[in-house]
């Protein structure tokens, strides 16, 4: 499915671009999951150890398709946002060729998980952010700031940013990431809730208009949409 995301420029005038989002029909049945156009029929990728097992989801025909985590979109070039991947999204998630993976919540990371990242040489950087439900959210400035830094180094790309549902957590990074990028409100707020949909909460849209991204702008930015 596409969505529509906007983009400001440099008089203030939004722009739209296309975001491609995966949804899950049902969080019970991970089969009943739309797949974006470019899931489709792609082929196998090598992986540093073979001795690792990977599940393919199969059409009627026997065809191979690699699924995308929910949520999955492409934020910018190298950079990727997704909820929480499991075993089924890994022959996909290589396809990306990853080199960082930025993980928002506070939970261990899970052992199937972690060899999936050492088979294939990705970096995990762990920013423990509560998943608390309003009027009891806090959202750390700190920890998102950090996270904020190693996102924006081209060093660690590409990089999949991801909490459960991709949703609050993540929006709130690729959030402040937008208003580095120099992206409207409006513009912030409305792909903030594409994701988050009828869970988009108040307290997150108020940390990103409050979020001062002064401090990252000396930091190189070359992303597409930071391109004039």
């Amino acid at each position: 499915m596409k969505q529509h995301a906007t983009v400001a420029s440099t008089a203030d005038t939004c722009k739209t671009i296309e975001v491609a989002v995966v949804e899950e029909r049902q969080h019970h049945h991970r089969s009943q999951r739309l797949l974006p156009p470019q899931s489709i029929k792609l082929l196998p990728v090598p992986i540093a150890d073979d001795n690792f097992d990977f599940n393919y989801s199969c059409d009627e025909n026997g065809e191979e398709f690699f699924i995308p985590p929910l949520n999955f979109s492409m934020v910018d070039n190298g950079i990727f946002r997704s909820g929480f991947p499991d075993l089924d999204d890994f022959p996909f998630l290589q396809t990306l060729g990853l080199r960082s993976i930025i993980y928002l919540c506070p939970e261990p990371y899970p052992e199937a998980n972690m060899e999936f990242l050492k088979a294939n040489n990705i970096r995990l950087f762990q920013f423990g952010i509560k998943n608390c439900k309003e009027p009891f959210v806090n959202i750390p400035e700190e920890k998102v700031r950090e996270a904020l830094g190693v996102l924006i180094d081209v060093r660690n790309h590409p990089v999949l940013i991801h909490c459960k549902r991709g949703k609050h957590r993540t929006g709130c990074l690729v959030g402040c990431l937008r208003k580095l990028q120099k992206w409207c409100l409006t513009s912030v707020f409305d792909e903030y809730q594409r994701f988050a949909a009828a869970k988009a909460r108040v307290s997150d849209q108020r940390f990103m208009e409050l979020f001062d991204a002064s401090s990252f702008k000396q930091q190189s930015l070359p992303f597409s949409c930071s391109k004039r």
